[in-house]
């Protein structure tokens, strides 16, 4: 994404987005003028025309504003979406799926979906099944999805030049193909199929095309649980230049590849993402692709992750700063493979991937064909129970995720973000690309390295933080603007931290999915900052259709505590889709509320008396079936 953005106390946050998607250098020169470092940017675009724009800011919230109105917002992701996905190349057959899937259901470990790589294609040819490995694909989806799963299958851009493959007759008949030099003969470059050709994602005829493969009616064996992952889509061509298209190859309209090359990837996600929103015409769902391959603007059609990593330390390690870029470029809806597509982890390099994966947007892991099979159980019952309890974090958290997002779809602010965006004024975090923000509200340093039992971390001194673990509040030096504490980070441990004057929802009780989870009650963590107060928003909606864009169905709770007052839910929402739930729907089961200075004498909602204990040593107060909905307004009154 051609996308600069800099940040510095004096000016401020700008922004200059080079809007060109042919090959392009950036030469990027620092240099300290008279104690002042600077930086120098020359960039350098094989063609295309020069079409600049230039992003004020004055800080990281306008800015974002600011480029979200040039290339759109965030596509809010279905619920499921942002559980935890098992993938590999390639489960087996049938009975492979069958067996992974058992083995979840019976450690009571939580997942989403399950991934289908290229080898359950019959040849290579997308849309197809193998009749051998894979005869039962409908029942195979249906089993999964009765029990609160989807499943994903890979549909990549090359197509096999087979004339008894539908795909490529159809494609061949129809003139769909990009086209050789001369714009004559249909380009033919080698990929996993063998010998094939690529459909034209620039022209808007073969996008409508290729959306229609998706109708049930086509991709036989497809179902409304099943949902794509588009590969080699920059486009990759083995026996090409650069692993690539030539050039000087032209689409339908004759125009150059090298002036459309890194839009190709997010036009062909974009294509299947209409896909699968065309085949459900009157249910409105929302879609589900994850690409490689993408542009500024990508961001309103799924998810990216950042191609084959290797399982090592240092590909642990430069995870998080990869997927921080990705968010400065607004591309909040990513990750990184969790263990590493490449080689084969060890239990304890499994763990600490699994510990900080919880901890990304999307949250996968996968493994190459030659790779030792690592499954979480693979590593034993002690090994497993560490990765299940960060999987079991994550799921919990899912409604503070599922409201970031909400939030990046409605501002343009990233979802994982870096120390700077939320707080600019502080020029010691501009460097930190080890830690990171969840929102404006969760801190998380991931462990990254072997055998490490501390770690260090930068904790904005202006705010308060807790441990999320143990809930107690940490030693921060108000004197200072930053304070550094080594902090525990045994196997056991991911440093978390909650921002002092925070309120987030989580869902505590053990479920296999997301579906499942779905009508399970809230606890509110209160995180309270020097003035014993605090705030935070909870969004609600049916978690998978467009209504919410649509028709305006959804809800948001808006959470405050001041404990010389009272504790308050404020709702706005549409009206008759908040009156459409039971009175007993998106209850709070449990209000903890921690750095509490004194206890209360009493608390009371509509002059009855409100249950709580008091922890004198943690300074927690704890309010149990306080038979509240996030749904309703309401008060407790504090004495």
């Amino acid at each position: 994404v051609p996308l600069i953005v800099s940040q510095s106390k004096e000016s401020g946050s700008v922004g200059v987005f080079w809007f060109n998607p042919t090959e392009t250098f950036v030469d990027v020169e620092h240099d300290t003028d008279n104690g002042s470092r600077t930086t120098k940017t020359h960039w350098m675009s094989e063609s295309g025309i020069i079409d600049l724009f230039l992003l004020p800011g004055p800080n990281p919230r306008a800015l974002y504003e600011q480029y979200a109105r040039l290339t759109g917002r965030v596509s809010l992701p279905p619920m499921f979406s942002l559980g935890y996905h098992q993938c590999r190349w390639n489960y087996r057959d049938e009975e492979d799926v069958y067996q992974v899937h058992s083995k979840f259901e019976e450690l009571d470990y939580p997942y989403d979906v399950l991934w289908l790589d290229i080898e359950h294609t019959d040849g290579k040819r997308y849309f197809t099944w193998d009749k051998h490995q894979f005869p039962n694909p409908i029942p195979m989806q249906k089993k999964l999805s009765d029990q609160g799963r989807k499943m994903v299958t890979i549909v990549d851009p090359h197509i096999k030049r087979d004339d008894n493959y539908y795909i490529h007759k159809e494609a061949t008949s129809k003139d769909l193909y990009i086209k050789d030099k001369n714009g004559k003969k249909d380009y033919d470059g080698w990929c996993w199929p063998g010998s094939s050709s690529y459909l034209d994602f620039t022209s808007e005829k073969v996008r409508n095309w290729w959306a229609d493969q998706f109708a049930y009616s086509r991709y036989v064996g497809s179902t409304s649980s099943l949902y794509t992952w588009n590969d080699m889509n920059e486009p990759s061509v083995f026996n090409g230049p650069e692993v690539s298209m030539q050039k000087d190859l032209t689409n339908l309209d004759g125009v150059e590849h090298r002036e459309w090359h890194n839009l190709y990837g997010m036009l062909f996600q974009r294509a299947t993402a209409e896909g699968l929103i065309k085949r459900n015409p009157e249910e409105n769902i929302r879609p589900f692709v994850l690409t490689r391959s993408f542009f500024a603007g990508s961001q309103r059609y799924g998810a990216i992750w950042t191609g084959d990593n290797e399982s090592s330390w240092s590909h642990l390690q430069i995870a998080a700063p990869m997927l921080l870029s990705l968010n400065i470029a607004a591309l909040s809806f990513v990750g990184a493979d969790v263990g590493g597509f490449f080689g084969n982890p060890d239990a304890e390099l499994m763990t600490r991937w699994m510990q900080a994966g919880a901890y990304q947007p999307f949250f996968r892991g996968h493994a190459h064909h030659d790779a030792k099979r690592r499954e979480p159980w693979m590593f034993g019952d002690e090994w497993m129970i560490r990765m299940r309890r960060a999987a079991m974090a994550r799921y919990a958290l899912l409604p503070y995720w599922y409201s970031v997002f909400r939030e990046a779809s409605v501002t343009g602010m990233p979802v994982m973000r870096t120390m700077w965006m939320q707080y600019p004024e502080l020029e010691e975090l501009y460097h930190l690309d080890d830690q990171y923000l969840i929102g404006a509200d969760l801190l998380v340093k991931p462990v990254t390295g072997a055998g490490v039992s501390e770690v260090e971390v930068s904790f904005p001194a202006q705010d308060i933080w807790y441990d999320v673990d143990t809930m107690s509040k940490l030693d921060i030096d108000s004197t200072s603007s930053v304070t550094k504490l080594k902090v525990n980070s045994d196997i056991d441990k991911i440093p978390v931290y909650q921002r002092g004057g925070s309120i987030i929802a989580r869902k505590l009780r053990l479920r296999r999915s997301t579906q499942t989870m779905m009508k399970d009650p809230y606890t509110l963590y209160v995180a309270l900052d020097t003035s014993q107060k605090a705030s935070g928003l909870l969004y609600m909606d049916d978690e998978g259709t467009f209504d919410h864009e649509r028709e305006g169905y959804f809800a948001e709770a808006t959470f405050s505590v001041d404990m010389n007052i009272s504790i308050r839910n404020k709702v706005n929402g549409s009206a008759s889709w908040i009156k459409s739930h039971s009175s007993n729907d998106r209850m709070i089961e449990r209000i903890i509320i921690m750095g509490v200075h004194n206890e209360p004498k009493e608390l009371s909602m509509e002059s009855s008396k409100v249950d709580f204990s008091f922890v004198e040593e943690a300074k927690v107060i704890v309010i149990r079936k306080p038979s509240i909905s996030a749904l309703k307004n309401w008060e407790i009154i504090i004495e």
